[in-house]
């Protein structure tokens, strides 16, 4: 991550303020870990220790910031920047002329299907 891309992200991550136990390490080093995990697609336990240190705290730091919603607002923060210097085109064109559905997506019977499936077959030996 560049130094600039930092200086967006940086600011809006939580600070160790008033938080109890271990504090928090480098936070550029884990989101560096994150960002090269999500782009290679490799496992957390991948992940270059030497590089990153260890993934448990990589790993650790990205569900605690998903779960709190701070890369929500990370997120919201940054396209409302970029919107605000008008770098975000918001135009979106949808081409919806084929729409693909696997054969059992539908509702529908084959033609040699019967007509009553398990539960009114389960209704009849009810009654």
């Amino acid at each position: 991550m560049t130094d600039s891309q930092w200086a967006l992200i940086g600011p809006l991550l939580p600070s160790n303020q008033g938080r109890r136990g271990h504090p928090f390490r480098d936070d550029r080093r884990v989101v560096d870990g994150i960002i090269y995990r999500f782009r290679a697609g490799v496992a957390w336990r991948d992940l270059p220790r030497g590089e990153f240190g260890p993934w448990q705290t990589i790993w650790k730091r990205h569900r605690r910031y998903a779960g709190d919603g701070t890369w929500d607002r990370v997120l919201q923060a940054l396209l409302s920047q970029a919107d605000t210097a008008g770098l975000v085109d918001w135009d979106v064109s949808v081409d919806a002329t084929i729409a693909r559905a696997h054969q059992h997506a539908t509702n529908t019977r084959r033609p040699d299907q019967p007509t009553g499936g398990v539960l009114e077959s389960q209704e009849s030996q009810l009654r």
